[in-house]
């Protein structure tokens, strides 16, 4: 179908009568989830935070990085996918390696701004904690025979010295990189994209590869240590967490069927979620005082299936059975999120919601800012103490600082000081 340009239209040309287009409604439950983690990894990241012993994440094997990680892959599939479909590969591919120039200075710029708050914080000498030795950067200010001859600013900028905590942003680059091959892959089979995922996959799994002679696929996070077994590698290994991403870009994409929703799968997902508890940071650490110390001898044992580093497979069994029930609660285009009444707690939810979809469109600005926001909040937390109250405001403030983070960079993409143009 093709539309007349209206500046070609003939002046003779009757005009054409008026057509009622239906309301396109937005489809809000991206947003909206993107949004929830946000706020989640805010209070995850934030040392001695008495919420994280109750987030999501401690009930089940996996935590709100499936949730950052799976809604980033449905986001590209949006931004991206339509770029290759109407661009051309090419484009397609120059619009990637554009974003992932983006997410690269944001991680530079976010590792300089955390190192910087956690020099100057120790160097109050407000309380006798090291911040910087925290975050095990002794590499960075602290000269030793084994790093002497490493060239550790260079490390980091070239992502060979990827220090704890700024991991996240790394990953999300090299599964950036895969996106042009798997879109290449899909225009000539679908098969392929599922075998190149699900090999990267079994290729990122450290133990099962060393167990069978076969090399591991993984980057080395500390190059100076050279190629030692216990060298540290990457802690969230991309080439096993790119499965999580382009199954979200698959059900974007309509590569993946969306599940029908219905008594049989409604099932099936809650007895998965609800079985996994006992084996879960709450299961295991309430069991115990019921003499149910199995559930944490089988996460010793088995800690291949729930590895976070390499994504082991029961965490992805697990949020995929997550996701589809909170799919379904939330209805179709998020029906369910939103509120037709217009009673006070109505309106209170309406306006909650409002923040939560914003913070989730604008999810890149405001998790560089929730990781700096943390250490901050941790500090606070130890200069005026860890009463309930004290913690409720310090996360509340942070919550704050996020909202108005996701504002300013919605703001800033509208391009205010462009003139308006009528379409």
């Amino acid at each position: 179908m093709t539309f007349a340009d209206p500046a070609n239209t003939p002046a003779a040309a009757p005009a054409a009568a008026p057509t009622a287009n239906p309301v396109r409604v937005r489809d809000i439950r991206l947003d909206f989830f993107r949004g929830i983690a946000m706020f989640i990894i805010l209070f995850a990241h934030t040392p001695g935070n008495f919420l994280t012993r109750w987030i999501p994440a401690r009930w089940g094997f996996s935590d709100a990085t499936e949730m950052f990680v799976f809604c980033s892959g449905m986001a590209s599939a949006i931004a991206f996918g339509a770029t290759f479909d109407r661009a051309g590969f090419a484009l397609g591919t120059a619009r990637v390696g554009y974003r992932i120039w983006q997410v690269y200075w944001a991680h530079v710029g976010l590792f300089f701004a955390t190192a910087a708050l956690l020099v100057y914080v120790t160097d109050l000498e407000i309380t006798t904690r090291n911040y910087w030795g925290q975050m095990n950067l002794w590499m960075l200010f602290v000269e030793s025979e084994h790093w002497e001859n490493a060239n550790i600013l260079f490390s980091f900028m070239t992502l060979q010295w990827v220090p704890n905590l700024f991991d996240i942003l790394p990953m999300y680059m090299v599964i950036l990189a895969m996106m042009p091959l798997v879109i290449a892959l899909s225009r000539v089979h679908l098969g392929l994209v599922a075998a190149f995922c699900i090999a990267m996959w079994i290729l990122g799994q450290r133990r099962f590869m060393e167990a069978a002679g076969l090399p591991y696929l993984n980057f080395t996070a500390e190059p100076w240590v050279g190629n030692d077994d216990w060298q540290r590698r990457w802690f969230l290994n991309p080439f096993a967490w790119q499965l999580v991403f382009f199954t979200g870009f698959a059900f974007m994409r309509g590569w993946l069927p969306k599940p029908p929703v219905n008594a049989l799968l409604i099932g099936v997902a809650t007895v998965i979620v609800l079985a996994n508890i006992p084996f879960s940071s709450v299961g295991v650490r309430e069991n115990g005082g019921l003499g149910l110390d199995w559930a944490s001898e089988w996460r010793s044992e088995n800690r291949q299936w729930i590895s976070k580093s390499d994504f082991g497979i029961l965490r992805y069994i697990q949020f995929l059975a997550l996701a589809y029930l909170a799919w379904v609660l939330a209805g179709d285009k998020g029906d369910r999120l939103r509120v037709t009444a217009t009673h006070a707690v109505a309106r209170i939810w309406d306006r909650v919601l409002k923040l939560i979809l914003k913070v989730g469109q604008q999810s890149l600005a405001v998790f560089v800012v929730s990781i700096f926001v943390a250490r901050f909040n941790g500090f606070a937390m130890d200069v005026l103490g860890r009463e309930t109250g004290t913690v409720l405001a310090i996360n509340a403030f942070g919550c704050g600082v996020l909202i108005l983070t996701a504002y300013l960079a919605g703001w800033f993409k509208s391009t205010p000081w462009k003139p308006k143009v009528p379409r």
